[in-house]
């Protein structure tokens, strides 16, 4: 079968399954709001400061209710031995990896839709500069984390702590990327005249996701037959 064929089947398996169940995705909304709703007793939203915390807290919601999906994703198939299934199946295992990655892309992507608009208006944030800077870098950050996030779960699918390995292997990795875009973050909601800055921050992080992400195409064939 073709490889994005395969995939495109793959992702939306996965989810179906979930707006059936409502298990990961209702999961991560609720982090997400939790941590507002935490943050927004924590600091006085009327505060100057808040404006400095805010790409902080953006980047704390994408990462930890990423890593609830993330969790997920292998350990399912692994539990239900569905995952030695998708390997004889007629197709690439690039393209499981690819499936997983688009599934749980989308499933990001819908909790910042829904929390970062929630968060600016609990907060009442004004963003001083602009919106297509901002989905760019949200898109570029959510990309490389999800893409790096999903070939560490498949690694870290085989061990029995799992859940505590996926963590320990992500964050490290992922350091690079969520330094730039919370600084590419921080430029773009409140200071724009240093934009080509923000710029340069995003320019590394695509660069870091293209490397990481044939890297993982690359390597996955060998991580699901371990």
């Amino acid at each position: 079968m073709n490889l994005l064929k395969s995939a495109f089947i793959l992702a939306q398996k996965d989810l179906l399954s979930e707006l059936k169940t409502k298990q990961i995705l209702v999961t991560q909304i609720i982090f997400a709001a939790l941590v507002i709703v935490v943050f927004s007793f924590a600091l006085d939203p009327s505060n100057n400061t808040m404006r400095a915390v805010i790409p902080g807290v953006i980047w704390v919601i994408i990462v930890f209710a990423g890593i609830l999906g993330l969790n997920r994703s292998f350990i399912t198939e692994q539990r239900n031995d569905t995952i030695q299934g998708l390997l004889v199946a007629p197709m690439e295992a690039a393209s499981i990896f690819l499936g997983k990655f688009l599934a749980n892309f989308v499933m990001i992507l819908v909790v910042e839709l829904v929390s970062i608009p929630f968060l600016f208006l609990l907060f009442d944030f004004k963003m001083l500069g602009s919106i297509p800077y901002f989905i760019l870098v949200i898109f570029v950050g959510s990309f490389g984390f999800v893409s790096i996030g999903t070939f560490l779960a498949a690694l870290a699918a085989n061990s029995k702590s799992s859940e505590m390995l996926l963590p320990l292997l992500l964050f490290p990795i992922t350091s690079p990327i969520l330094i730039g875009v919370t600084q590419a973050t921080r430029i773009i909601l409140s200071d724009m005249s240093k934009l080509s800055s923000a710029l340069a921050w995003t320019q590394m992080v695509t660069a870091y996701d293209i490397i990481f992400f044939v890297i993982s195409l690359l390597l996955i064939d060998y991580v699901l037959e371990v």
